[in-house]
């Protein structure tokens, strides 16, 4: 028997699935269009996060500061998200209540949280020793160690976005 909130909570995602919007997005050449934005900004935003914990792990682009490739990278992964979450939005309204039982749908969200609990440990703790490591080939334990969590929980977030629609 389910709860009061789980039958509310159900009773939204279908909201949401009847909304004129959804119905336009899943049935005409808009879903396409907007998985394909998606993806793209996805590139776009992991092309930018790639190069910034390649720096941080030392593996990469040692020439350059980990503050100015922050400073240049960050506003073009940032967009990008901001157009990612816009697309996937308008994807999952088409098929809310599915989604949310889908179990890489789950995965996913769970690790897009942890992958910003991750960014925001990164640019509000890890950044401010900045000044001691920007210029070194290889940065303290600490920010290898959590560009590495970044690489993997992206990683993870982008599989598990690409079996949603494989997992009925």
């Amino acid at each position: 028997m389910r709860s009061t909130g789980e039958m509310l909570l159900n009773d939204f995602w279908l909201w949401l699935e009847m909304l004129p919007i959804a119905s336009e997005i899943g049935a005409t050449w808009w879903f396409p269009f907007m998985e394909s934005l998606h993806v793209l900004s996805l590139a776009i935003m992991l092309g930018a996060i790639l190069m910034l914990d390649l720096r941080v792990l030392g593996w990469a682009a040692r020439r350059y500061s980990v503050s100015s490739l922050n400073r240049e990278l960050v506003p073009w992964s940032a967009a990008a998200f901001l157009v990612a979450n816009i697309t996937g939005l308008a994807m999952f309204i088409t098929r809310a209540s599915h989604h949310v039982e889908n179990p890489a749908f789950q995965i996913k969200m769970i690790l897009l949280v942890l992958a910003g609990v991750n960014i925001a440990f990164f640019h509000f703790r890890v950044l401010r020793t900045i000044g001691a490591w920007d210029q070194q080939s290889r940065a303290p334990l600490a920010a290898r160690v959590v560009a590495a969590a970044s690489l993997i929980l992206w990683i993870g977030v982008t599989l598990a976005g690409r079996w949603i629609g494989h997992i009925v």
